[in-house]
Order: structure tokens, then sequence, then C-alpha cells
């Protein structure tokens, strides 16, 4: 675990390699799972106050799903925030383009410049996961087989998580944080390379 400020941050985002392909996936992980995505208290007053704006970019069924059980609801697994399902599936806030690929409603709508909340971070972050302890936040990668064409892709293309993740993690824990992880990743590259 590497340490940075108050975040344990796991090694496995140097060792493993991921970059999305929406092509072989089609946006699974907004499917699949037993949850919609966890909320932080910040994005939880931003549907309340930008629904409006993001509704016209959803479904009728996520827009159901949302009027029957909320904008955002408690996971009964583990008492965490997260946004309502459609028929215990996809997210309520996902649409599907003509190649059946999911789309995220509140980033379709931020990219028409209709609310600041660019997505959930839980989202933006992944494969990236982070939980709050009482004096640190541990910041791991989540692995799932729905995200193996992504691991063969970062494979592939040499690109360890945290770079694939780099906009989210700086979104999340500032430029100054993600500066310090760089200079932590090339100190592991160094005492990975044989020396001569």
């Amino acid at each position: 675990m590497i340490e940075i400020g108050k975040t344990l941050v796991s090694e496995e985002l140097f060792k493993r390699k991921f970059v999305c392909d929406l092509n072989a996936c089609k946006g699974a992980c907004c499917v699949e799972g037993d949850s919609g995505a966890p909320l932080e208290k910040e994005e939880m007053q931003f549907l309340d106050a930008d629904y409006e704006k993001i509704k016209p970019f959803m479904r009728a069924e996520g827009i159901a799903a949302v009027e029957a059980q909320g904008k955002y609801v408690v996971d009964p697994y583990d008492g965490d925030d997260v946004t309502p399902l459609v028929n215990n599936r996809e997210c309520a806030y996902v649409s599907f383009n003509e190649q059946g690929v999911a789309l995220c409603a509140i980033e379709q709508a931020h990219a028409a410049g209709k609310t600041k909340f660019k997505k959930p971070i839980s989202c933006h972050l992944y494969p990236v996961r982070t939980k709050k302890h009482r004096s640190f936040e541990a910041v791991n990668y989540d692995e799932w087989d729905i995200c193996a064409p992504a691991c063969a892709c970062g494979d592939k293309l040499d690109v360890p998580v945290f770079k694939f993740a780099k906009d989210a993690l700086i979104r999340k824990y500032g430029q100054d944080w993600y500066d310090e992880l760089g200079e932590v990743y090339k100190a592991y590259v160094d005492s990975q390379t044989p020396k001569k």
C-alpha cells in the first residue's frame, strides 16, 4: 500500500492495466451488479437540484424508476446511498445508443451544458473503488469479470489503472495528490527494472 496524505493506495493501480472497450462490453458496469452507483452527499444534492434538467436525457423506464423509488435510494446490502435501478438491473440514469451501448444521462446532460454534475464520482473512477475508514481512505482496484475486455485493451496499450483513471482521480483528490502518485509510480517502475 502507498500512503499519500490521508489515503492508502493499492499497488494494483500500478500493476494492473485497464482501458474501457465499450464496443466489447457495451457499458455492462452500468447494467450488471446488485445495486446502483454509490453517491456522495453533494451528488445527491445535485440530483435534487438538477433532476428536471437530466430527465430529458433519460429513458421512460428510468424516469418511472425514479418516480417510484426516488432520485436515490439506500442500498439494502451496505447502507450506502445509491442510484435506483430499473427492474433490479441497470441504473435508472442509463440510456442506450443505437448500438446498445449504455450511456449516462447525467453525463449527457453535463455535456449539453445543463448541469455542472458530470456523473457520480464512483462511476468516473471505475475500476478504482474508494472506501472511507476512520483515519484514512482506501483507494483500490476492483476486479470484475465483465471488464476482461478492458483489461485486455489496457494490456495491449500498456496503460496502468491509475493513468486510465487520471481525470477522475484528480477530480476526487486534486492535482497535487495525483502528481505525488505519479512520482511514486516512477520509483515503483525503477524498483521493478532489473539492474544491469
